[in-house]
């Protein structure tokens, strides 16, 4: 009388490991770029503040309220960086301007491109 253990059951088939789609990178300027815009728009002598800004970007179609900590690290960083210039408050608050090394850079670079386009017209116009 032999006592017979029962059978183990069948060990679970190991699940294949499932590939994660990726979403597709996103296209269109950054939320850095989209600030520098909109402080470069405005005219405001005391310079844009945070509200603005998030106001400017929502109007351009970004999701303010679902990436609200991207838009306070693009403005600290383009602060760090010297884009920016914080006229009011502390951190990601307060308003902010141009800095006069960023502005030069940007009449440069509209300089540059309306010598090359009059170059272009010149060139195309005494054929």
């Amino acid at each position: 009388m032999a006592e017979v253990a029962p059978a183990a059951a069948p060990a679970a088939p190991a699940k294949a490991a499932k590939k994660k789609a990726s979403k597709p990178k996103k296209t269109g300027p950054s939320v850095g770029e989209q600030i520098v815009k909109a402080v470069a728009a405005s005219k405001e002598r005391g310079g844009v503040s945070a509200a603005a800004l998030k106001k400017a970007l929502s109007a351009g179609g970004y999701d303010v309220e679902k990436n609200k900590a991207r838009v306070k690290i693009a403005i600290r960083s383009l602060v760090a960086k010297g884009t920016l210039v914080q006229v009011k408050g502390t951190g990601a608050s307060g308003s902010f301007k141009m800095s006069k090394k960023a502005d030069t850079k940007v009449k440069n670079l509209l300089c540059i491109n309306y010598h090359y386009w009059s170059l272009l017209c010149c060139c195309y116009y005494t054929l």
